[in-house]
């Protein structure tokens, strides 16, 4: 059996947005592992301070210096490793060869002291399992000194939840006064996310799983959203969802609670964005369709269909139904009251589209704008 003077790693990491956080297992005393394995006795996770720190108002420079103070309260620690380990992505001094991790509860204490409200949300729904899981841990020490990697068998696979580990041995010494590694390329990059994001999918379904068999009282119609939503994400997978199974779909979501008061609603905002956005993308297809109306009519410029007729022709359905809806004509009872509004309607939808045709919509128009 060859020698293996010097051991690469790459650490697994967790992905949440714009924030990644790699990690170790702590296995024992003078012991780490880069997978978790539910055979063996707990081991302690531990996360890069690094990584931890990362876009954050704290400066590199000053990062030690806050290290050191949550390793007074035993929230992260120093580990010394052995001179054959080096890391990839990682710029560690040799003369050390020593990297401050930090324990789950240390993470969560930076998070809420350091992360923004989306992140430190994030950080509460992944994490929050480990947390418990940690929650009758000691204190870490102020430092450990870990000069044995244990292999777990077939490292190259990924354990639920977990990223793959690239280790392999060199037989050439580092002459580098530090370990700085070149990045890993970007088509192993881009599969090792991907591979991360199915195990993080796979370790939510078995969450769904677990919470679905402990349901002692069901609620018919909640199940009924849970199953619409599973049966549409087999489409979406497969590459057939159509646009009435996501419309079925979002509509049970958005009939599913009430949500809050109209002044302060974020889904609102953002189905209010979302569909700006679509209509304004139509613009120019609008436009066509009255410019070609307008030919057709020149004649009779002021002798035009009904309101209600002009709309159909020249605008979509969509906004149409929206502004029924809106102004609370969609009702079969408010079929006069319909008839009645109708040109107020065409008029909102000229306007808003930027494309007059009435007389009345460019008297109005030549108004307001003066003014």
């Amino acid at each position: 059996m060859s020698s293996c003077p010097t051991i690469h790693l790459t650490l697994p990491q967790w992905d949440g947005g714009s924030r990644r956080i790699r990690y170790i297992y702590m296995v024992n005393l003078t012991s780490f592992s880069l997978t978790e394995c539910s055979n063996e006795s707990p081991v302690v996770p531990l996360y890069l301070g690094a990584d931890v720190f990362s876009n954050t108002d704290i400066r590199t420079e000053n990062h030690p210096r806050y290290h050191a103070k949550f390793a007074k309260k035993g929230f992260a620690t120093k580990i010394h490793f052995s001179s054959a380990f080096r890391f990839h992505g990682l710029k560690v001094h040799t003369a050390n060869n020593s990297l401050w991790f930090y324990s789950v509860q240390g993470l969560f204490r930076v998070a809420f002291e350091m992360y923004s409200k989306q992140e430190q949300l994030a950080v509460l729904e992944n994490f929050q399992d480990v947390w418990k899981s940690q929650i009758n841990e000691s204190p870490l020490k102020m430092s450990y000194s870990l000069n044995v990697q244990l292999e777990m068998p077939q490292p190259q696979h990924r354990h639920v939840g977990m990223e793959s580990v690239d280790v392999h041995c060199s037989d050439t010494g580092d002459r580098s006064a530090d370990h700085d590694y070149c990045s890993i390329p970007k088509q192993s990059l881009q599969a090792e996310k991907s591979q991360h994001v199915i195990a993080t999918v796979r370790q939510r379904l078995h969450r769904l799983d677990d919470k679905l068999s402990a349901e002692t009282q069901s609620n018919t119609e909640q199940l009924e959203t849970i199953l619409m939503l599973l049966e549409n994400i087999d489409r979406y997978i497969n590459g057939n969802v159509e646009e009435k199974d996501v419309t079925e779909t979002v509509l049970a979501l958005l009939k599913a609670k009430d949500w809050g008061c109209a002044y302060s609603s974020s889904l609102l905002c953002g189905i209010g964005r979302w569909l700006g956005q679509q209509f304004h993308a139509a613009n120019s297809g609008i436009s066509q369709k009255v410019e070609g109306f307008k030919v057709q009519h020149i004649e009779r410029i002021s002798d035009l269909p009904p309101a209600e007729e002009l709309a159909t022709e020249l605008f979509p359905e969509a906004m149409q139904t929206l502004l029924l809806h809106w102004m609370g004509l969609s009702d079969e009872s408010s079929v006069e009251k319909r008839h009645s509004e109708y040109p107020i309607l065409l008029l909102i939808l000229e306007f808003a589209n930027h494309n007059l045709i009435t007389g009345v919509a460019h008297v109005l128009y030549s108004s307001l704008i003066c003014k």
